[in-house]
Formats: structure tokens, C-alpha cells, sequence
């Protein structure tokens, strides 16, 4: 373990309240427990699910965190009495939205623990990546593959994962539609034609095409706005807006027999819609955070596509403007604080 110095401080973002603007703050770097890794942040993707914390959508139980949870950067130490780890000082690792899980629930026995009762998750419960710093519980981070650079890698750990996750439930269909076409989707496309599918793209009405032009740059065999009804019907639909009124959009555009996977941790309501397009066991289900298991299958899967992220980057001190133009959808892809 490397000796640290308790006068160290280090540059933050601070969530001091929700609909605040994050606040650039200085305080001590954080020294790592038993199990915990001490990382120096080179890289944090951002997240929509930041903009639901923000918004207090999302609740943040102590206030004031450091948000952030899609990061890449290298081990400075580890904490006392942490034992043999397959991690050590000067590896690059990620750290995801799975923080901490307590490994005895029902839940987490019986391969669920993205439903664990008492998970905690970075940057909602545990301090995050908007800094030069953070402490992680080294069974919850991978090492990263090295055909990745620091900032290609992060959306990877949350964007990714989420969406592979949700791209598991669907199951083997071979018509796609991705209702939103952002971070997760953009990563996802890649994936799904790497496996054969055809991806259908739904953006958002009115506004420009660039995100249409974006999916099928990616291969996407029809992209339009959500207010349209495919060329064929689909087998499958992922919908990564936290818009509830897309889910009665995409069950009418489902064969029978098809499944609606919600990929957000939070969505406007769902309104009411017929039974009739649900009907023909068609059905709605959810995904809930991720599993260590998705993160090992991801990056593997990852290089060999392989899946090329696009990200427009950020310093810290404009993590602010980052998660504006996120809201806007002012870019393609993801966006990236480098600290």
C-alpha cells in the first residue's frame, strides 16, 4: 500500500441540493478502507441518470456527493488489511453505477444482485467521478481492455452495460428499434449488427436529424422520429428516453409475441394505453442497474466487434455545460469529463 498523505486535496464537482448547478469545490482525497481502491479519475463519462439526480428525480440521500459513475483511471493504492486482489497499483480499472452490494440477500445468492435491498451506487451513494480521485470497492471494478484509451472506454461502464443488459432481454430478435438514439444506443447499434440484427432508430420528433443520420452511419437500416410507424414490424424494442410515452408507441409497433425493455432508472408515467397492443403476449419489462457479470461479458465482447465510441470531451470545471448539452442533445454519443 502506498503511504498517503492526509494534507492531500483534491478538485471536485460537488451536488450540494437538486436543481442546483454542481459546485467546483477542494477538499481532501479520500483515503481507501479495507477492499477499497484509492483511483486517480482520468476519465467520467456523463450520464442522463446524473440529470435525473440532479433534477431529484433520483433521490441523493446525504447531500453534498460527488456524482459521476462511468469511470476510467488507474489504482494510486489500496487500503489497509485489503488482502490478495487481482488489482494493484498502477492498473487501469473502471468503476460502474454497481457500487456495493451485501452479498448475503436473496438477491445477490441467487445471481440478481443488481436488485440487492442495500446496493449503493457511485455517485447516488458513494462519492463518484466529477474529480481527481475516487475511493471503490475493488470487487466492483474491471480492469479495462488496452485497446481502449481512458475516455473511449467510459461510456462503456454504464451506457454500455445498461444497454447490454437490456439487449439480453430481448432475446434473439432480429428486428431492433432503439427508441432514443444517445449513448447507449449508439454503442448498442454496433453490437446488434456485429450480431446480425437490424436496428431500427427512433429520435426525437422535430427535432434535426442528426441523430438519425448518426444511426445509420452505425448501420442502422431505417432511422425517423418516434411518432412513425416502421417499415416492418419489430420483434423487439429498447426504449433508452425517459419518456413513459413511448412505451405505448413501441408496443404498437411490436409483432405479436414481442417484448418493450425499459433501459432508464427513471421514466415519465407510462399513460394509459389499450389492452389491445398488448395483447398477443406481447410484454413490458424494466432493467435495473447491472451485474459484475454483464461488466466481464461486455468488455470481452467490446474489443472483438469492435464497438467505437464517440465522445465529445470536457474539463471538470465545465462538467456543468456537459450535462447542459446532454439535456439539450447538443452532440452524438457521449460526452466526457476529463479531469
Amino acid at each position: 500500500m502506498t503511504e498517503m498523505d492526509p494534507a492531500r486535496t483534491m478538485r471536485a464537482m460537488s451536488f450540494q441540493a437538486p436543481r442546483e448547478p454542481l459546485r467546483a469545490v477542494e477538499v481532501a482525497v479520500p483515503e481507501p478502507g479495507p477492499g477499497q481502491l484509492l483511483i486517480r479519475v482520468h476519465a467520467c463519462a456523463v450520464c442522463r441518470t446524473d440529470l435525473h439526480l440532479l433534477d431529484g428525480e433520483v433521490e441523493i440521500a446525504e447531500a453534498p456527493r460527488i456524482l459521476g459513475h462511468q469511470i476510467v483511471g488507474t489504482v494510486e493504492a489500496r487500503g489497509a488489511g485489503s488482502g490478495e486482489s487481482k488489482l494493484n497499483a498502477g492498473d487501469r480499472v473502471g468503476v460502474p453505477w454497481l457500487g456495493w452490494t451485501d452479498g448475503t440477500c436473496r438477491c445477490c445468492t441467487s445471481g440478481r444482485e443488481n436488485l440487492c435491498p442495500n446496493a449503493r451506487f457511485t455517485g447516488r451513494d458513494i462519492d463518484g467521478g466529477y474529480a481527481e480521485y475516487t475511493v471503490a470497492d475493488e470487487r466492483f471494478c474491471f480492469p479495462i481492455p488496452a485497446s481502449y484509451s481512458d475516455e473511449q472506454a467510459t461510456p462503456l461502464l454504464c451506457a454500455g452495460l445498461i444497454g447490454y443488459r437490456a439487449l439480453r432481454m430481448a432475446g434473439d430478435a432480429r428486428r431492433l428499434g432503439f427508441y432514443g438514439f444517445g449513448d447507449s444506443a449508439h454503442i448498442l447499434a454496433q453490437i446488434a449488427r456485429w450480431q446480425g440484427r437490424e436496428v431500427y432508430a427512433f429520435t426525437r420528433p422535430g427535432a434535426d436529424d442528426a441523430a438519425g443520420d448518426f444511426a445509420r452511419e452505425l448501420g442502422a437500416v431505417w432511422a425517423g422520429p418516434s411518432d412513425e410507424e416502421p417499415p416492418e414490424r419489430l420483434e423487439a424494442a429498447i426504449v433508452f428516453a425517459p419518456v413513459g410515452a413511448l412505451v405505448p408507441a413501441a408496443l404498437r409497433a411490436l409483432e405479436p409475441g414481442g417484448t418493450v425493455v425499459c433501459a432508464g432508472i427513471h421514466m415519465s408515467d407510462i399513460p394509459q394505453f389499450p389492452y389491445e397492443i398488448l395483447w398477443g403476449e406481447r410484454s413490458v419489462r424494466s432493467v435495473a442497474n447491472l451485474t459484475r457479470l454483464d461488466g466481464d461479458e461486455l468488455l470481452a465482447l467490446a474489443p472483438q466487434v469492435p464497438v467505437a465510441t464517440r465522445v465529445s470531451t470536457y474539463p471538470l470545471e465545465r462538467t456543468n455545460d456537459a450535462l447542459a448539452d446532454l439535456r439539450a442533445g447538443a452532440f452524438t454519443g457521449a460526452a466526457v469529463i476529463l479531469p
